[in-house]
């Protein structure tokens, strides 16, 4: 091809690119306002960071912390996770608010800095739920020689901590930069948690890759994920025009000490009653009595013993 006609076809292909009246409309093109700030992913990574070093301090950031540098160092970290806090918050609710050139973007700064103080009051909180969480992902694991390895090496605090952070965030209406944490996590660890989740304490999953926590989920306490497990929704309900319906409750319900193992598929707004087990590769669409055991042969609780095929 000769470079006129080259130079033509680049011209023809740049202008219906830049065409963005039609991707707009459809929500495929978001226009930048002059002053607003905008969510960085290198940004979210050293939050990420800092919130790691901040709650487990030796493992994650500097190693050469001591008892005596210890409130010094957290100090520092607090506060430079603050100022990023507030800069994303208020990068997000930028990003997702249509507002007017010229228009004054104050007020998002004004309630990203309260969003962002508030998340710092509930860092000690988080804590305490991510130190439950390395307690059961030690005594769930016999390879595991002591907490640090878990701490170090485990992908599942990894994302648990994105996940809890994200989870608070979530709760505070921050918009997007919440779904950008988990999505790192995911990204990193193979672990899909959505920041709506609603997970309790001592929770954990073994190896992680392939698991996916949906938004309506709830988990209550000691409960245990296997790799390839799926907590997710059935078909949508749609409206009048055929669009998914959403903003309804469509994942799964598991109870305490439920014990789901690797590949299996729980699916729908059902209740996993207390204390189930769920065999691997099972496919749970029905509400399980509290003690029951999934297996891909047969469904046994205390009292009873009912074939898969007559109740699934």
């Amino acid at each position: 091809m000769d470079s006129d006609k080259l130079a033509s076809l680049f011209s023809d292909t740049v202008a219906t690119l830049s065409d963005c009246s039609e991707m707009k409309e459809k929500g495929f093109f978001h226009e930048y306002r002059e002053s607003d700030p905008l969510p960085s992913a290198k940004t979210l990574e050293e939050i990420v960071d800092l919130c790691r070093s901040i709650f487990f301090p030796g493992f994650y950031g500097r190693s050469s912390i001591n008892k005596h540098t210890l409130k010094y160092t957290i100090g520092v970290s607090v506060e430079r996770l603050h100022n990023l806090l507030i800069k994303q918050i208020a990068a997000g609710l930028c990003f997702t608010t249509k507002t007017k050139q010229g228009e004054s973007n104050e007020p998002f700064y004004k309630k990203a800095e309260e969003i962002a103080t508030k998340l710092l009051q509930e860092l000690p909180n988080i804590r305490k739920t991510l130190e439950t969480d390395v307690i059961a992902a030690f005594n769930g694991d016999p390879a595991a020689d002591n907490v640090s390895e878990i701490i170090s090496c485990y992908p599942v605090i990894k994302t648990l901590i994105n996940y809890r952070v994200a989870h608070e965030l979530f709760k505070l209406e921050v918009p997007l930069i919440p779904r950008m944490l988990t999505e790192m996590a995911h990204s990193e660890t193979g672990i899909d948690i959505h920041p709506g989740a609603q997970i309790g304490n001592y929770f954990t999953i073994d190896h992680g890759t392939g698991v996916v926590i949906g938004a309506t989920c709830i988990i209550g306490n000691h409960v245990k994920l296997y790799q390839g497990v799926t907590l997710g929704a059935k078909s949508f309900p749609l409206d009048e025009e055929g669009n998914p319906v959403k903003g309804i409750p469509r994942h799964p319900i598991l109870e305490d000490n439920v014990i789901v193992y690797s590949n299996a598929s729980v699916l729908g707004r059902i209740t996993i009653g207390k204390g189930t087990i769920i065999g691997g590769n099972v496919w749970v669409t029905e509400n399980t009595e509290p003690g029951s055991i999934i297996v891909q042969a047969q469904k046994e609780s205390k009292n009873n013993s009912i074939n898969l095929s007559e109740s699934y």
